[in-house]
């Protein structure tokens, strides 16, 4: 057992029954009272967030979870296949368990998939990738760079907001976390 001093971001809980991953903590010692940890879990199976509070020092069960690299191969129709870098087995992964990735993964992706005792739990995208927009209204004269942004869909079908200046076929850094443009990529 361990105690709520080793809640980190992406520590994974056993607790209700469920898995619980960590996504933000934070350790508050009011000026009265007893010191309490504040989290923001995230079931990994159904992707629910919830707040929970802890007292400090009390008792948590921490789950081992392994992270492995895994190559993005294709998308069977219903579920994702990916292929073990280390021993090129296949593994197929629920839309639950790919959850928001699946807006940013393209075929042949290296990516990181959680594991605990041998199950697949959630796959982790670096923060940022590099797409090409496939679709977005023509820009006008007069656009700048520091005007407002316009729709614009990637090669995953993905919808983003980009500045007002890009064209089709123009390659983008998008973040991962949140789907927000990060910049223009010159070949």
């Amino acid at each position: 057992m361990a105690s709520t001093a080793d809640i980190r971001n992406g520590v994974v809980l056993n607790m209700d029954g469920g898995l619980w991953s960590v996504i933000e903590f934070q350790h508050v010692k009011p000026g009265k009272g007893g010191a309490f940890v504040r989290t923001k879990v995230k079931n990994v199976m159904t992707g629910k967030v919830v707040d929970r509070t802890f007292n400090a020092g009390a008792k948590i069960e921490i789950e081992t979870v392994d992270r492995s690299d895994f190559q993005y191969l294709y998308n069977d129709g219903d579920n994702f296949v990916f292929m073990d870098l280390g021993t090129y087995d296949q593994i197929t992964l629920s839309p639950a368990q790919v959850g928001d990735a699946a807006n940013f993964m393209l075929e042949n992706q290296t990516v990181t998939i959680a594991q605990n005792n041998g199950s697949p739990l959630y796959v982790e995208l670096p923060a940022s990738v590099i797409m090409e927009i496939t679709y977005t209204e023509p820009g006008l004269q007069g656009d700048r760079s520091t005007g407002g942004t316009k729709p614009a869909t990637v090669q995953t079908g993905y919808e983003i907001q980009v500045p007002l200046f890009l064209e089709t076929g123009t390659k983008v850094k998008v973040d991962t976390r949140d789907g927000s443009y990060l910049g223009r990529v010159n070949d």
